[in-house]
């Protein structure tokens, strides 16, 4: 043993807990998995070659999550997986008995509890045998049921997460500085306001059913009993022979849905696991690892050395963020051109340079670009004093929690922070443009191309621009203009509802436009805008009296059309295009007279939109809530014990499933 190593040994701890700290608490990412995984086998070699193993090595421990709020014993300890980057270990550690191979959820892993059908208490894995007890969250979390069909004592573990959808949605709207999905979903979970907690998506994903008793010795029969009793449970897949090649078709599959972006959430491996429950529980605990409890198998990440040309800045909601352009490379059958860098940060805990700094980089999890170190620094890096989207001053904002730099943008009114609002304007809903995405939206604000909404009906000019950029070519930008021509022919309420107005969806936009024609609807509200600014008046309920509006959603209407930049945006906008006055005449008599309410999913439209419009299509209407005057509510769990059943249980109002109303009010008997 050297001086050497231990100094090694010692820096590799010091480094890898303040690591795991950040990742496991919602803090900034300190180093990449790559980065994580390369420095935890160096010290696990120096650890065997020295014989040694020094205090509060990340080796003889389980990560932990610090969650604030009561502490809590586990039940069942909570021990991690020993894990592998060889398909062969995974042959070697099955022992030719049937294994099954499943997701391992990128997350924060949640212990639920059940007793006589009742959901008890939630908590959080802490360090494997104490967590925090976060059952006020339940409510917030999707997945976790109140009330479940078995009645004993069922312990479950499973793992919170957020899909990259509403990841980037979230980032999107707040401007928030986390560095992944799981980041987000860690931080959450130390909130203490559930409706806040609710708005980030959670969801709660099963991946074993720890205790039951029922007698269950199959791992594949104990998840199926946990999809009976209404949980959506991470994606299996039984091999009943393993041997190099069954294992390593399975994996292949897994990795297909990876790196084709068909899995939805975000996963760091794959967990293999016995079927046999009662041969998985003979083996040993060696460290923090039970050996037959199961093993994880993570991706080999391939690297690759190039070169930056320039770092662009990105500007979406009130974040700007950083992203590395540099020399072609072949990565996992692809061709790697760009990575996001995040924030100033972590451009700074790389190193990052200006061109020609020399880069290795990686598709993290076979998916996502990311630049894991700089090989050698070439210029200094600089941050841009004005915003790329529009050219305001920028400004260097610290995170009070984390510590990271973001770059910001401070004007309150620049068109990247209106993202969200152009992404409904081109809705199919709204003006139907297809083809132009959330992120080729910023790409056009980035740019300088649209500002505005008019804008978007001058990009003919930008199509040579458009064609060379990286991910279109001459047959998408003539796809994107064809579109955007067509959309030019526009229904009114269509047309209303892109605009963004608060509280005016489209069924609010329909009802408006049910009573006045579009012309006099604006009219009306420019007159009434008026009088309101000569008077300072507060908003008259000029449009209440139209069934489903109310003072509220009048007053928005009104005021929407009283700010001068609206209303100038508004008239520029309606230059380009051919307006259709809005029919809503039925088409039939199917459900004349008959008031329903939807809840819960649907399952033969295509969402409930789409019931709600045949419904008005054939005379009925559509509430949002139970009441007196409702005729049906459609719920397709007929037995649910959601609020809405139960008003219209004791109200005595019939609960319908959709076949039910399909078989009854549709030509689909």
């Amino acid at each position: 043993m050297t001086d050497n190593s231990i100094l090694r040994m010692q820096q590799l701890i010091r480094e890898l807990n303040e690591a795991s700290e950040a990742y496991y608490n919602g803090q900034a990412e300190r180093m990449t998995d790559y980065e994580w995984d390369a420095r935890f086998d160096e010290l696990r070699r120096l650890e065997q070659a020295t014989g040694t193993t020094l205090p509060d090595s990340p080796t003889q421990k389980v990560s932990e999550d610090n969650v604030a709020g009561q502490k809590e014993e586990h039940e069942f300890a909570a021990l991690s997986l020993a894990k592998t980057k060889q398909t062969a270990e995974l042959v070697k550690w099955a022992e030719q008995r049937p294994i099954w191979i499943s997701w391992k959820l990128d997350g924060l892993t949640l212990v639920v509890t059940y007793d006589g059908g009742r959901l008890t208490k939630v908590v959080t894995r802490g360090n494997g045998h104490i967590g925090t007890n976060i059952t006020h969250l339940a409510q917030a979390i999707e997945g976790i049921p109140t009330k479940i069909q078995a009645t004993g004592h069922t312990v479950i573990r499973g793992e919170a997460v957020i899909s990259y959808d509403d990841f980037e949605r979230f980032l999107m709207e707040s401007g928030g500085d986390y560095a992944n999905p799981r980041n987000l979903a860690s931080g959450s979970l130390t909130l203490k306001d559930v409706d806040e907690v609710r708005q980030r998506h959670i969801r709660w994903i099963p991946f074993t059913l720890v205790y039951t008793e029922e007698e269950l010795p199959s791992w594949g029969d104990r998840m199926d009993w946990l999809d009976r009793q209404g949980f959506s449970t991470v994606e299996r897949r039984l091999v009943e022979l393993p041997d190099d090649s069954s294992v390593e078709s399975v994996v292949n599959a897994f990795t297909e849905e990876v790196t084709s972006k068909k899995n939805p959430f975000p996963v760091d491996g794959l967990v293999v696991c016995y079927d046999d429950t009662d041969y998985a529980q003979t083996g040993s605990v060696t460290g923090h690892h039970a050996t037959r409890a199961g093993l994880a198998f993570k991706w080999q990440d391939e690297s690759a050395e190039t070169t930056l040309k320039e770092i662009e800045w990105s500007c979406a909601a009130s974040t700007i963020s950083p992203v590395a352009i540099f020399e072609p490379v072949e990565l996992e059958g692809t061709t790697v051109k760009r990575a996001s860098l995040c924030n100033i940060s972590e451009c700074e805990r790389l190193g990052i340079g200006g061109p020609g700094t020399h880069l290795s980089v990686i598709k993290a999890n076979k998916i996502i670009p990311k630049v894991i170190s700089v090989n050698t620094s070439v210029g200094t890096f600089s941050i841009p004093d004005q915003c790329p989207a529009c050219h305001a001053p920028t400004e260097i904002a610290i995170s009070e929690a984390s510590g990271t730099k973001t770059l910001r943008c401070t004007n309150a009114d620049c068109p990247a922070k209106q993202l969200r609002k152009f992404a409904r304007f081109v809705s199919k809903e709204g003006m139907n443009i297809d083809g132009i995405s959330e992120q080729t939206l910023s790409k056009f604000i980035n740019l300088g191309w649209v500002s505005e909404y008019a804008d978007i009906y001058h990009l003919r000019q930008h199509i040579l621009d458009l064609s060379r950029m990286e991910g279109f070519g001459e047959k998408s930008a003539a796809n994107i203009m064809r579109s955007i021509d067509n959309s030019r022919n526009v229904e009114a309420h269509r047309l209303l509802y892109a605009l963004n107005i608060p509280l005016c969806g489209l069924d609010v936009c329909k009802r408006l436009l049910s009573t006045y024609s579009l012309d006099n609807l604006v009219n009306e509200a420019i007159k009434q805008g008026e009088d309101l600014f000569a008077t300072q008046a507060e908003p008259q309920e000029v449009f209440a009296h139209v069934n489903g509006i109310g003072p509220e959603k009048s007053a928005q209407f009104v005021l929407w059309f009283r700010n001068a930049r609206n209303l100038a945006r508004y008239r520029k906008l309606k230059e380009e295009l051919t307006i259709k006055a809005i029919d809503l005449t039925p088409s039939g008599d199917r459900c004349q007279g008959l008031t329903f309410v939807i809840t819960g999913d649907v399952n033969h439209y295509k969402n409930r939109n789409e019931l709600k419009a045949y419904i008005e299509q054939q005379g009925g209407k559509v509430a949002s809530a139970v009441s007196g005057s409702t005729s049906f509510l459609i719920n397709n769990d007929v037995t649910s014990t959601s609020g809405k059943n139960k008003k219209a249980q004791q109200l005595g109002i019939p609960i319908i499933s959709e076949d039910e109303f399909i078989t009854k009010y549709t030509d689909n008997e």
